[in-house]
């Protein structure tokens, strides 16, 4: 029976081993914090979701986009300042289901505002 030497990749990604000091510092990948000192999130991209289909939507989808709906007070029928944003993937508008995701959207928000 032979015995097993663990490989170069387990050393490099196992951070407590001091074995890892003799590697070069360009071969040691770096320790990223996506958190500032408060513990605020500073990502430099976070993805949105689709709100009708709740996918992902990739940085490269062109298609989608992004419609912010303004805020009525029901009493006084004027805008408050305030919107709801709605996300649709490129690929619901290429199935041009993107006026039915639009229009169901909006008349479930409209249901839920109302019977509160």
């Amino acid at each position: 029976m032979t015995s097993r030497t663990p490989s170069k990749l387990t050393l490099l990604n196992c951070s407590s081993n001091p074995s890892l000091a003799s590697f070069p510092s360009f071969l040691v990948p770096p320790r990223i914090n996506m958190q500032n000192e408060n513990g605020q999130n500073v990502d430099m991209y976070i993805p949105r979701k689709c709100s009708y289909t709740n996918r992902l939507i990739p940085a490269k989808d062109h298609g989608s986009v992004q419609i912010n709906v303004a805020n009525i007070d029901p009493a006084t029928g004027t805008y408050t300042g305030e919107f709801t944003p709605y996300a649709l993937t490129g690929y619901i508008r290429n199935k041009s289901e993107g006026d039915m995701a639009f229009t169901t959207l909006v008349t479930e928000k409209d249901a839920a505002t109302m019977s509160s």
